[in-house]
């Protein structure tokens, strides 16, 4: 597994928060999933990405969406239609 590299943000978030989280790191951790799955849910990365970025398996990933309301799957026919092909690709070839 490749090691992706990292960069630290500062994010001021009032410490009441942070005590409710339970700690800095805990608050951190809740910041990099929220951004992920806003990103997924904007369509702008996709499920393979996020969960690379979380750092999760995709069966942990579709449990974190479903948690949070992120819709899995094509979202359109045509959609739809592309992972069929891209799947059928992917079993011609082997």
């Amino acid at each position: 597994m490749r090691t992706m590299a990292t960069r630290t943000l500062s994010v001021e978030v009032p410490e009441e928060l942070v005590a409710l989280l339970g700690s800095a790191e805990a608050a951190a951790a809740e910041a990099r999933l929220a951004l992920v799955l806003e990103m997924l849910r904007q369509e702008r990365i996709g499920e393979s990405k996020a969960a690379e970025l979380l750092g999760v398996t995709r069966a942990d990933l579709l449990d974190l969406m479903g948690e949070h309301g992120v819709p899995s799957g094509p979202r359109s026919f045509d959609e739809l239609v592309a992972e069929v092909d891209a799947a059928e690709r992917i079993l011609e070839a082997h």
